[in-house]
């Protein structure tokens, strides 16, 4: 049987606010002298919540632990449309909030559950011609996308004082929340953006088992081991 490292798996990592996916890769790369270090599924930077962390040979389930279906709850702000759908975008257009209350939001929301293509928007890491969108999109630069199928399994509201509205949305990978919210605020006739995002599980794991990147950032190689889910464990063989 081939021989695994301690450090030959998983890390569940609870992503702050700020950092982008590949950040949080690099910072643990450096911190533990690990030289391969990936991520299953990019969280934007102002997102919070479970990124999962592949060490060593677990990079080798990276595409599967990727392709897992995802859950969220965010924060869509009514009124205000930005052009990369999220609060980290410039303002372009203010417009009023009609009445709106939890039932109506949620018999919008019920709209978009089922099977869609759904366009990635300029401002994403989706790639054309080797380059990532975003950096387009800093140029002014707009390109055809490719539509792309995702699945909505629910999308629910449960608390809105105007003009900001919680959510929980179960999807499938690659889904773009803000662009759903964005979309979500045109249908209303007053814009809205997504405000808050945070990644609550991928597949069967949970951001409760994970641990704050800071917390991580503090441990010797040895505690950071018991952090660490197994590769023989991730594939579901025994020890």
């Amino acid at each position: 049987m081939q021989e695994f490292s301690p450090l030959d798996g998983a890390l569940l990592v609870d992503k702050p606010a700020g950092p982008t996916s590949h950040d949080v890769v690099d910072a643990i790369r450096r911190k533990f002298g690990i030289k391969k270090v990936g991520h299953c599924g990019t969280l934007d930077p102002n997102a919070t919540g479970l990124l999962i962390i592949v060490l060593g040979r677990g990079t080798k389930l990276s595409e599967k632990l990727m392709s897992d279906d995802k859950v969220y709850d965010g924060t869509a702000k009514f009124g205000e449309s930005t052009d990369s759908y999220d609060s980290d975008g410039e303002l372009t257009a203010s417009l009023p909030v009609p009445p709106l209350t939890v039932e109506e939001l949620n018999a919008a929301a019920a709209g978009f559950v089922g099977d869609c293509m759904q366009t990635p928007p300029m401002v994403s890491a989706v790639k054309k011609d080797g380059v990532p969108l975003y950096k387009l999109a800093r140029k002014g630069v707009e390109v055809a996308r490719e539509p792309r199928l995702i699945h909505i399994y629910s999308f629910r509201f449960s608390a809105y004082e105007e003009p900001c509205g919680r959510f929980r949305i179960a999807c499938t990978k690659g889904t773009y929340v803000r662009s759903l919210v964005h979309e979500l605020g045109q249908q209303l006739g007053c814009g809205a953006h997504l405000s808050a995002l945070r990644r609550v599980t991928s597949g069967k794991f949970d951001v409760a088992n994970a641990a704050p990147l800071d917390s991580l950032l503090k441990l010797t190689a040895t505690e950071l081991e018991l952090k660490v889910i197994p590769f023989l464990k991730l594939t579901g063989q025994s020890g």
